[in-house]
């Protein structure tokens, strides 16, 4: 366990910086919650079958996008979408087969049917589970500690990283995919699709909020319709950009547009994935919501890991809640990183080092056993930390 100071400059006091989120209806996102979904899905079967989560890993998923016709005021998509679900999985019980393919059909339906408001899961999309059984190692190292119910042995050598707060940037990018995909401003615009991206960018004290967002074809009569109704998505955005910095602050929706040439953003389902985007898991958000150039981040997919043993998984959202706890309970912290770092077969709460830098205002003198005390306690409760994952209290995406 170490805590040391943060010696590098403030990202929000550099000259530039970058922050992107993809929102619940991009590519990349789709295959993320899918393969979430499915490990959610699995574990819970098999706490019904054995009492206990078993290994899987369902950690790749590939979108292959459509073919669509969107025109306003209607339009047809003309070829599905294929959803690959792929990963490796314990798919049978002394004997008796496991419905897991059939479990990642579900579940995949249900979420899409749940989340993308204009994607028929039944016509627009193909679901084709590959779901093979794990490797023997793997396999053993995880009945390890089942058979004796004593902490999880790591699933792998790796890292995880976490940051808190998030400065102006980050949380103007995060609330404005969440503005645009609530269920009140769907309710108020039910034209705007859930494929939203948002790009952040600052240089000194401007701020440059750039959207791209799905419209629905069948939400806009006409070129002039299209156009007043971005306006008014802008005119939202900005205010709530103008709410959370001081910074000065300029939003730009579409801007591929090409209106006098017929050329808008409009789909028939809200998601690019109809024929414009392919998707992939983990090319998207990390753990917190936001993908971070200016800040540390893991290039691990978390989504679709097992929740119990798969540190690729554990320790990134872990990572952040310590970062989190550090500056809410620490009053002296303004700022604080978090690394943490597995070794593959090794308990799951005993890693190879965790280290937490701070940033104080000032040289305080005994703030390293404060904050030794949140990293030590949230390592002590990694071994239930799966249960936090089946409950949704954390997110991936």
């Amino acid at each position: 366990m170490v805590v040391t100071p943060i010696t590098f400059e403030p990202v929000y006091a550099q000259e530039a910086e970058i922050v992107e989120r993809k929102g619940i209806g991009h590519p990349d996102t789709i295959c993320d919650s899918l393969a979430e979904e499915l490990s959610v899905a699995l574990s819970k079967l098999y706490i019904q079958e054995f009492g206990a989560v078993m290994h899987h890993n369902v950690d790749k998923a590939l979108l292959v996008g459509g073919v669509a016709e969107p025109v306003f005021g209607g339009g047809e998509v003309k070829e599905p979408i294929e959803i690959y679900l792929v990963g490796r999985a314990i798919r049978e019980k002394e004997g008796k087969e496991l419905p897991v393919e059939d479990i990642a059909i579900e579940t995949a339906k249900s979420w899409l049917k749940k989340n993308i408001r204009n994607l028929d899961p039944e016509r627009h999309v193909v679901i084709k589970p590959k779901i093979r059984p794990g490797s023997k190692d793997l396999v053993d190292l995880f009945m390890r500690f089942v058979k004796k119910g004593e902490v999880p042995l790591a699933n792998d050598t790796s890292f995880g990283v976490g940051f808190a707060p998030l400065d102006d940037l980050e949380r103007i990018v995060l609330e404005t995919e969440r503005l645009l995909n609530s269920k009140d401003f769907k309710e108020e615009h039910p034209e705007v699709g859930e494929d939203v991206k948002v790009m952040g960018v600052r240089i000194g004290e401007r701020i440059r909020i750039t959207v791209a967002c799905a419209f629905v074809s069948r939400f806009v009569k006409d070129a002039e319709d299209y156009l007043e109704k971005k306006e008014e998505v802008k005119k939202k955005v900005e205010n709530l950009a103008l709410s959370l910095t001081d910074r000065k602050v300029e939003v730009f929706v579409n801007t591929a547009d090409d209106p006098e040439s017929g050329s808008v953003y409009i789909t028939v389902t809200g998601t690019s994935a109809e024929q414009g985007d392919d998707g992939q898991v983990g090319r998207g958000n990390r753990v917190n919501g936001l993908i971070t150039p200016y800040r540390p981040m893991s290039l691990e997919a978390a989504a679709g890991k097992n929740p119990v043993s798969h540190v690729g998984k554990i320790y990134n959202v872990v990572a952040n809640t310590v970062a989190e706890r550090v500056v809410k309970e620490v009053e002296e912290v303004e700022e604080a990183y978090c690394y943490i770092v597995s070794q593959i077969g090794k308990p799951i709460n005993e890693p190879q080092v965790c280290d937490v830098k701070v940033r104080t205002k000032t040289a305080v003198k005994g703030i390293e056993e404060p904050v030794k005390k949140i990293a030590e306690e949230e390592l002590q409760r990694m071994p239930e930390t799966w249960r936090r994952f089946l409950s949704r209290e954390f997110s991936v995406v």
